[in-house]
């Protein structure tokens, strides 16, 4: 498990931070974890009375993972100002199961290969080791 905050290695920021913790982090393999708090504004309006997360936060929880795991590679514990990462492709998203309000989320992001600046990418999201969410992508340093 990493000790390093998930902030030094992505922009990203609340509200909109969807990586709590790093589980493991290799040069090709990232696995993190986020909870499903029951009082995101968004649940009010996404089906109320039956509040579902909706599956594009799940895939940008994936992207983030991914940018986690390029942040690693290039060594950006202390995260760049000049390099960000930029998702520039979604491909063959699949979505398995409803994932509700108090779940947790367990993120795997996999590097597939790097070709320039661009690497690619497979992501899967899990609840209680049942597949929510798998997708393909790849994201750009800019």
């Amino acid at each position: 498990m990493s000790k390093v905050p998930v902030t030094s290695y992505i922009p990203h920021r609340p509200p909109f931070l969807w990586v709590d913790k790093i589980v493991e982090l290799t040069d090709n393999r990232a696995v993190t974890t986020k909870y499903v708090a029951e009082d995101l504004p968004f649940f009010e309006g996404h089906y109320p009375g039956n509040p579902i997360v909706p599956g594009v936060i799940l895939c940008e929880a994936i992207f983030q993972t991914g940018a986690v795991l390029m942040g690693h590679i290039i060594g950006n514990a202390e995260l760049s100002e000049e390099k960000k990462p930029v998702l520039t492709r979604i491909e063959n998203a699949k979505f398995k199961q409803i994932v509700k309000p108090g779940d947790t989320l367990t993120i795997t992001v996999e590097l597939k290969e790097t070709l320039s600046s661009v690497s690619y990418f497979k992501g899967k999201l899990s609840v209680d080791g049942k597949l929510a969410v798998a997708v393909s992508f790849a994201c750009a340093l800019v």
